[in-house]
């Protein structure tokens, strides 16, 4: 790798990352790290990582198309009772890390429903970027899903940097994902 990437380098490979899912039928949301710097709970990372719900064999596709683009791929399969129907890591030459995470795996349902309801929500991420990032409600709700402990401190710190988030509609929003006792154990953790 010639060197340390930066946001700049990251977003214009996650563009066209974004275009090759793009192409193959698909949108993608961006969640993770940058997503929770977003909102209020920055980390030190220029890796980025998108939602997609697709088919797992896509994910294939994708790779292949991204290699003729020049980039270092990695297709990591799920097993059938993986909640996530695989991970496309994509590497630039410059170290750029790009993570599609699936959010579909047929054998066992996986959440397909969460990315679409998080990319309808989701607002741009930098002009001049095709990149779209989940709102802070979906957010958090995609936290819920992955659960354990840095899930759960990750919740926490967002609800500790967005004190006028409203608590209600979020609570309504996860009990229509059937992940209100989730955020009502997380909550709990703080006495929140």
């Amino acid at each position: 790798m010639s060197g340390t990437p930066d946001l700049d380098s990251s977003l214009r490979v996650a563009d066209e990352v974004l275009e090759v899912a793009r192409n193959h039928g698909a949108d993608a949301v961006l969640i993770g790290a940058l997503a929770l710097a977003v909102h209020n709970y920055p980390r030190d990372t220029t890796d980025l990582d998108l939602a997609v719900a697709i088919e797992p064999r896509l994910l294939y596709d994708m790779a292949a198309a991204l290699m003729a683009r020049g980039y270092n791929t990695v297709v990591r399969d799920p097993t059938p009772d993986d909640p996530l129907g695989g991970v496309l890591d994509v590497r630039s030459d410059a170290g750029d890390l790009i993570q599609v995470v699936n959010f579909l795996n047929p054998p066992s349902g996986g959440f397909p429903r969460l990315v679409a309801d998080a990319i309808a929500t989701s607002v741009p991420f930098v002009e001049g970027s095709l990149l779209r990032v989940v709102d802070l409600d979906h957010l958090i709700v995609f936290k819920l899903y992955a659960g354990g402990p840095k899930s759960s401190n990750d919740i926490l710190a967002l609800l500790e940097s967005n004190p006028d988030l409203d608590l209600v509609r979020l609570q309504a929003l996860c009990k229509s994902y059937r992940l209100d006792r989730a955020l009502a154990r997380v909550r709990n953790l703080a006495g929140r």
